[in-house]
């Protein structure tokens, strides 16, 4: 089972409660945001392609 670990996003007021979320408002400002957060924590990003990033992590089990 994984894991959201963080959500990066061009609208914040899409995205509530749970994770950190981190808010860009270019393209390129979220992939660049997402890139790093995915070598932080050891996780993947997954593109929702509706202007957010998931960063997931598939090692974490749900608490």
């Amino acid at each position: 089972m994984a894991r959201i670990v963080a959500v990066v996003t061009s609208d914040g007021g899409k995205v509530a409660g749970g994770v950190p979320v981190f808010i860009e408002k270019d393209p390129a400002g979220m992939e660049q945001t997402a890139f790093l957060l995915e070598k932080i924590m050891d996780a993947n990003a997954h593109d929702l392609k509706n202007g957010s990033i998931v960063i997931v992590n598939h090692k974490l089990a749900p608490p």
